[in-house]
């Protein structure tokens, strides 16, 4: 769920100013001085700090007033003074010395401070930290366009007619009788911080005084600083040579081991948060974001994006919306199912099917298997209601409609946090190219348009060449995932037989049953195997292409694993779909569902698919990174001691967590948005995926949130507008789900053929009724019968059904609509097969015109951009406009009246 609530610290003696935006805990007048000197690893000690400052001594001195806890909490240098921004972590042991040290040269150039550290538990470990004094730090926000608050919001009413008057004031006086906002923070004991009343606008050293500051030290947050650090490290040459310059290329190349900045102290604490307030922000994201007993409550998004930047921000955003969006649809898909429950005693079918005893079934393999009573079905018919019902394909559209909704609520939704976020002005800057480009194509230049400098160049014949490798390798992994479900079909054949001539009458009484939950185990085992293959495959096709920027690979790699996944878990779901219910035309019964349909072989398949996929990615999201923190800290324990492991500093603690995964936010992503695949492709056929969906992502965003606080190290800050390529294909998902619930309520579902039966064949035929009574002689009428003596020798049942009358039998029945044996034309399609047939092509063409006018109406009629946040939008921008001219003059007058003060004004002076 999604909420903008930001929290402060109740007990920190903060100092409000109306434009202070961003303020920390710690305070502090002293900057760090910057002064550069030689990098000398020799000097470094097991567990001895020595800064490459020749002034340490002097700030040394001058922090003896600084409290005790900065200089023991890890988050500052030696002086107590200068705060960590970054941590880049290296082996004494690597023989990239040289490289290392011409970078951490060129670093202190840059202005940069730094300091060396041995680690506690490993002397071959160094950790180098950094920071950045306010000159740096002002100069690259000017270069980077950083967006800082200069003054506060001024909030206006909207005029609102007397009829929403009256309307609002009794939805508040209705409100007064509910519980006071239950899914809310408690603001009481953690009040917001002023984060989104204040306007901003890029910072520039020369309007400086544009900006009031109340303190340099805090007025940039820690998150802004640690993304202007690393800005100014991938900026760094390590070595002569255009290409030789960049952080990540030494991360590559193992000059480094590890970097990233570093997390505001420990998330737990001794004291109450409600009696003594947060010792840091990662504590309060802890206790009102991470923590299990606030499962309920709306997070706090603001303090996400603070701490974690804008990109990681809009996930839990866009998954809190996901989350909040699945409750209508939970709740229709439980209405469905309990609707099925509650009509399942008035069903004229399921009766039917359990009161024909004397009803028998062609055998539903070769051979081993044997003829049934149809009553014998009667459990899975009875089951077969409560998803297929007259609400069923209500359902279908309202899922259909639900996705559009879903996706243009969110536009409007991630409109309005753009704004919030002062997202709505900022573009990317150009990005780099990649280095695996430049050292592809370094031979070949041509001009940049938009930098006018010359850069490495793919030519077109090159790059189709290679697309068409890359497409050829998908259909290819495409091909093998075919492949495998026919394997699994072929096993559903042979296992059928098997079961069926079973010893234990448990598995020999439900063969079918028993086929199909195996085969879907199996099929998961075969998904989860393929998708550790497909990572390797979709790495090198996509490297094959040689992606000119970082985002162009991304966005390369994300289409590939989307694909190849979607195809993975969906394919033997499609099967079951649109191949089961076939039957080859000299009746081999080996591809036949149930008696009483399909359906429940699909909501079987989606049902354990969808509950192992999410229980096996929440244990390897969560579960694998506690398993590996907790053996890291076993190790510690026993080689230090308890006693020694409370002492570690936090660049030492920080770096024993999981680093992030080298995909960033990919798993997270794909995970939700196969889920929503599941969720809307075939609902039709599993009402209850929804609320399926809902209980995983209520424990998913708990999970995410513990898993981002306690077990990774702290990921970079980035901005981000908007959720990138996921948009685009959850808008093809919510196309294709149109397509498929189509096609599941007109040819997997039997309401088509009882919707024929009731109006041209039952008893209530011509008359324009449809109710159970109309259904009265169905089942006999979607009945074939079979000619046991026409079985062939290869498919002929070593049963003669004499278990049933006393005599071998002559008939058997099969669902079908085919002509009896002895007609003119043995087993030849019927009238009301082709009845049938024309309504489910006419209802689906119906039911996609349909639904797809609906979407686009809906999409007409909702805005993406909601109108009082484009008033406000318009306001801000003549406001800011009147405030820069007002500051301006300001400044203008000051100085006149300065140069009056000292004499030298003149008469003639322009004003």
């Amino acid at each position: 769920v999604h909420s903008n609530n930001d929290l402060r610290f109740p007990t920190v003696p903060f100092i409000f100013h109306p434009v202070a935006k961003d303020m920390n805990i710690y305070f502090d007048e002293l900057e760090g001085v910057n002064s550069p000197s030689k990098d000398d690893d020799s000097l470094l000690h097991h567990g001895n700090l020595t800064s490459t400052s020749d002034d340490a001594s002097r700030l040394e001195t001058a922090g003896e007033g600084v409290p005790d806890k900065n200089k023991s909490n890890g988050l500052y240098f030696r002086d107590g003074k200068c705060r960590i921004d970054y941590i880049l972590v290296y082996r004494k042991s690597s023989p990239l010395t040289e490289k290392r040290e011409v970078f951490e040269r060129n670093i202190r150039a840059e202005g940069l401070q730094m300091e060396k550290e041995s680690s506690l538990t490993n002397s071959d470990i160094i950790f180098v930290k950094l920071h950045a004094p306010w000159e740096v730090l002002g100069r690259y926000a000017e270069v980077m366009n950083v967006r800082m608050p200069f003054r506060r919001k001024i909030y206006y009413l909207h005029r609102r007619h007397k009829f929403m008057n009256r309307i609002e004031r009794q939805i508040s006086r209705f409100r007064g009788w509910l519980p006071r906002k239950p899914m809310r923070l408690d603001k009481e004991t953690l009040p917001d911080l002023e984060e989104n009343d204040c306007y901003t606008a890029p910072f520039s050293q020369q309007r400086i005084h544009h900006f009031i500051i109340h303190n340099k030290d805090t007025f940039f947050s820690n998150a802004t600083r640690s993304r202007i650090v690393h800005h100014i490290l991938q900026r760094v040459k390590y070595e002569e040579g255009k290409n030789k310059i960049g952080l990540n290329r030494l991360l590559t190349n193992g000059s480094y081991e590890a970097a990233f900045p570093l997390h505001e102290g420990s998330y737990r604490s001794k004291n109450s948060i409600r009696n003594h307030g947060a010792e840091n922000h990662r504590h309060l994201l802890y206790e009102c974001w991470a923590s299990w007993g606030v499962w309920y409550k709306y997070q706090p998004l603001d303090l996400v994006r603070r701490y974690f930047g804008e990109k990681i921000g809009l996930y839990f955003a866009w998954l809190g919306w996901y989350t909040g969006m699945l409750f209508p649809a939970a709740f229709i898909g439980l209405f469905v199912f309990l609707y099925g429950v509650t009509t399942l005693n008035h069903c004229q079918v399921s009766k039917e099917v359990c009161q024909a005893t004397d009803i028998i079934m062609c055998p539903i393999c070769d051979k081993y298997c044997p003829f049934v009573r149809l009553s014998d079905s009667c459990v899975y018919a009875k089951v077969t209601h409560l998803f297929d019902n007259g609400a069923t394909v209500f359902f279908a559209v309202f899922m259909a409609v639900w996705a559009t909704v879903f996706l243009e609520f969110w536009k409007r939704r991630r409109a309005v946090i753009a704004y919030d976020w002062d997202l709505i002005d900022w573009e990317e800057e150009e990005e780099e190219i990649r280095p695996q480009f430049e050292a592809k194509y370094s031979k070949k230049e041509r001009m940049n348009p938009i930098s006018g400098k010359p850069e490495p160049y793919q030519a077109f014949a090159d790059k189709c060449s290679r697309l068409i490798v890359s497409a050829s390798g998908i259909f290819f992994m495409i091909c093998v995932v075919i492949a495998a479900v026919f394997g699994i079909v072929i096993y559903r054949v042979v296992t059928v037989s098997t079961f069926a001539a079973f010893k234990w009458a448990l598995i020999r009484n439900n063969s079918q049953v028993a086929t199909t939950g195996t085969a879907v185990c199996i099929n998961f085992c075969i998904i989860m195997l393929l998708n550790v293959l497909y990572e390797k495959v979709a790495l090198l096709l996509t490297n094959l292409e040689q992606p000119r920027t970082e985002s162009e690979w991304e966005n390369s790699f994300t289409l590939k694993m989307f694909l190849f996944q979607f195809v993975n878990l969906n394919s033997s779901t499609f099967y079951i779909n649109y191949f089961c219910f076939f039957k080859p035309l000299n009746f081999l019964f080996t591809l036949q569902c149930h008696p009483s349909g399909c359906l429940i072989d699909l909501c079987m398949q989606m049902g354990i698919i969808m509950v192992l996929k999410q229980t096996w990615n929440n244990f390897m999201e969560l579960g694998y990174p506690l398993i590996q923190n907790w053996w890291t800290r076993r190790k510690l324990h026993q080689e230090h001691g308890s006693q020694r492991k409370t002492s570690f500093p936090q660049w030492e603690k920080d770096y024993n967590l999981q680093p992030m995964n080298a995909y960033g936010l990919f798993d997270e992503y794909l995970e939700m948005i196969l889920q929503f695949g599941f969720t809307t492709i075939f609902v039709a056929a599993f009402p209850l995926a929804p609320l399926l969906a809902l209980l995983n992502n209520i424990i998913e965003i708990r999970l995410d949130a513990y898993k981002f606080v306690t077990q990774w190290r702290r990921p970079l800050a980035s901005r981000a507008k908007d959720i990138g390529i996921w948009y685009g294909i959850l808008e093809g998902i919510g196309i294709l789900s149109v397509i498929t619930n189509a096609f599941v309520v007109a040819v997997t579902s039997d309401f088509i053929p009882r919707l024929v039966y009731a109006y041209k064949y039952g008893p209530c035929a011509g008359q324009g009724e449809a109710g159970q009574k109309c259904m009265v002689g169905y089942v006999n009428a979607s009945l074939s019968v079979f000619l046991v003596s026409d079985f062939e020798n290869r498919s002929e049942p070593t049963s003669n059904g004499s278990e049933f009358s006393g005599s071998p039998l002559k008939y058997c029945r099969y669902r079908d609509y085919r002509d009896p044996p002895h007609s003119p034309v043995p087993y030849g399609y019927t009238l009301q097969f082709w009845h049938v047939l024309a309504a489910r092509l006419a209802f689906i063409i119906v039911f996609e015109h349909l639904v797809f006018c609906i979407k686009h109406l809906i999409s007409y009629l909702i805005p993406d951009l909601p109108k009082d946040l484009r008033d406000r939008m318009r306001r801000e921008k003549y406001l800011i406009q009147e405030m820069m001219y007002e500051a301006e003059l300001e400044r203008l007058q000051k100085e006149r009246k300065e140069r009056k003060k000292n004499g030298k004004s003149h008469h003639n002076e322009w004003p």
